[in-house]
């Protein structure tokens, strides 16, 4: 099934985020060479595709896994919550209606 994984960033995260963002992409591919990711991507701080300076506010997950335990405890993992980039979470189920699966 999929789950959503939205994820809040603490203030000031940019820092934070550049330093651990590496092997956070890192396991963003394994779920997209698995054919699990349905897509991935920041929150830009302000109305723009690259915010500089003023960094990003969050991020959103979407991919497939075996179960709601599953999901949550992938993004527990996830280096920007061991780097402090995010403040809060929340993992859900999802239901893909468009595009057409």
């Amino acid at each position: 099934m999929l789950y959503s994984i939205i994820s809040e960033d603490v203030t000031n995260s940019l820092s934070a985020r550049q330093k651990a963002r590496p092997t956070h992409l890192a396991r963003l591919e394994v779920l997209q060479n698995a054919g699990r990711l349905v897509l991935a991507g920041p929150n830009p701080a302000i109305d723009s595709d690259n915010p500089g300076d003023a960094g990003f506010s969050g991020s959103v997950v979407i991919a497939e896994f075996a179960s709601l335990e599953d999901a949550k405890a992938w993004a527990d993992a996830d280096p920007y919550v061991a780097a402090g980039v995010y403040q809060n979470v929340a993992v859900k189920p999802f239901k893909q209606v468009f595009p057409n699966a």
